[in-house]
């Protein structure tokens, strides 16, 4: 399993493609914001349910009005595409449904906030 190595190559890929996920501490980082613990759950159950389906372990950390995800490969020692990709899905999940950028459509009141 190839590692990315290079920061600053990782920091312009999510800059490229995920803009709202950081690179802290060596692994992929995104808070999302929620309404209220009910949709922390619901946030944390569906990054769950995504990364078992890619045999991935993420750190995910829940307090009331948010959900915290940190990933990184842990049998290769560093970040790799796996991770990437899942954070991917996870995104386009979690912030579905969407219009275009970041109107929503059709959502309930209490929902994401970020």
């Amino acid at each position: 399993m190839a590692k990315w190595e290079d920061e600053e190559e990782v920091r312009k890929w999510l800059e490229e493609n995920l803009p709202t996920w950081a690179l802290r501490e060596g692994q992929l980082y995104r808070r999302f914001d929620t309404a209220n613990w009910r949709v922390t759950l619901m946030t944390a159950n569906a990054v769950g349910f995504l990364a078992e389906a890619a045999y991935h372990h993420p750190k995910i950390v829940l307090n009331y009005r948010s959900v915290e995800i940190f990933l990184t490969t842990q049998d290769a020692g560093g970040l790799t595409q796996q991770d990437f990709d899942l954070a991917q899905k996870i995104e386009e999940t979690v912030r579905w449904p969407r219009k275009g950028g970041d109107e929503p459509r059709s959502r309930p009141k209490e929902w994401l906030r970020s």
